[in-house]
């Protein structure tokens, strides 16, 4: 099902390029163009189809991808590292979670929600030298650094956070605070 004609005029203008470059790129006259902009005809479904396309094809050029809005400074504890080494690196950089590797693999994540939860179900006086594999909750999904950055709010808001990778290495994190820069 093709999105409606409104959707070509709004497209075009937040892409920032002319009617006549649309007509040019979709072998539609730039007259076509102005008429269905303006609601004074109705293109072919093979028309429209092919304007569409293109417009999308343009969208996804120049829309943000993971890699643009995710932070390239990854902070990050080995499992066998204590929950107090986790902490610190927790507070002196002011975030909230910090992805557990076993050498270069993601197996965990130790959050401050997590650690807040087992304070509260554990009652141990020692909870800061323990290590960090015995608190670590199951590590957050990873995906490549091509994905488009729109399609990543939901997924963060539930994981807390995601890992980018660009081929298959880890490279980055992306949180809530990240995905403010989509706004910028």
């Amino acid at each position: 099902m093709l999105p409606t004609l409104e959707y070509i005029k709004q497209t075009r203008r937040r892409l920032g390029i002319t009617q006549r470059t649309l007509a040019d790129l979709t072998g539609v006259s730039t007259s076509m163009i102005n008429q269905i902009e303006c609601g004074r005809c109705k293109p072919s479904y093979e028309t429209a189809r092919r304007i569409f396309e293109k417009l999308d094809s343009l969208d996804q050029k120049h829309s943000l991808k993971a890699i643009d809005i995710c932070s390239q400074t990854l902070i990050y504890v080995q499992k066998n590292e204590s929950l107090h080494t986790a902490i610190i690196k927790m507070r002196s950089n002011f975030i909230s979670q910090v992805p557990v590797f076993e050498g270069t693999h993601v197996i965990g994540l130790i959050s401050e929600d997590g650690l807040a939860r087992n304070m509260i179900e554990k009652e141990e006086k020692q909870l800061s030298k323990m290590q960090v594999s015995s608190m670590m909750e199951p590590p957050p999904p990873i995906i490549d650094g091509g994905m488009p950055a729109k399609t990543l709010i939901p997924l963060v808001r539930f994981a807390k956070c995601v890992l980018v990778s660009e081929r298959g290495v880890v490279t980055g994190i992306i949180t809530l605070s990240d995905t403010l820069k989509m706004v910028e």
